[in-house]
């Protein structure tokens, strides 16, 4: 699978750590930054770079997923969200870690990196990359739904304020 991983200084020493733990795993591993610590960088670029490749990647037939993270993991799921088609979760447990690919197909994990240990961190990634979206009715309506909102700005048989 190809992931793709974005970060901001908060994150940067984290991220070698999880692109090397990705690749040993046989993924291919695409680094969308930043390449060196600069405290007052700025995430939005780099986690929306990340997104648009995984959304590029899946609209081309290419299995891939996004890793992004900073302190808390919020600012970088915002940015990755701001994408079309991306579904950015921001996880805490393995639960939440699983039930976002369940549930929602997302696309893209976040996670605060200075909310975790290392292994956590991984531990959560690993979880997340390893679930399968089963595709059951419900939750599929649900982000068919949501991406008809995004395209349109309408749900069809549904009333939007």
């Amino acid at each position: 699978m190809r992931i793709h991983v974005a970060t901001d200084h908060a994150g940067l020493e984290l991220s070698a750590t999880v692109r090397a733990h990705l690749a040993a795993q046989g993924h291919e591993v695409v680094d969308h930054g930043p390449v060196e610590y600069d405290a007052l960088d700025d995430y939005p670029s780099f986690c929306i770079n990340a997104a648009r490749a995984v959304a590029r990647d899946q609209a081309a037939g290419v299995e891939a997923l996004g890793v992004v993270f900073g302190g808390s993991g919020n600012g970088e799921q915002i940015a990755a969200n701001k994408v079309q088609g991306i579904r950015a979760a921001l996880v805490w447990s393995e639960a939440t870690a699983s039930l976002a690919r369940e549930h929602n197909d997302a696309n893209v994990i976040a996670v605060g990196a200075r909310q975790h240990p290392v292994d956590e961190v991984l531990r959560l990634i690993d979880v997340f990359v390893a679930t399968q979206f089963p595709g059951e009715e419900r939750h599929a309506r649900r982000i068919a739904q949501l991406a008809e909102y995004e395209s349109t700005g309408a749900i069809a048989g549904h009333e939007i304020h």
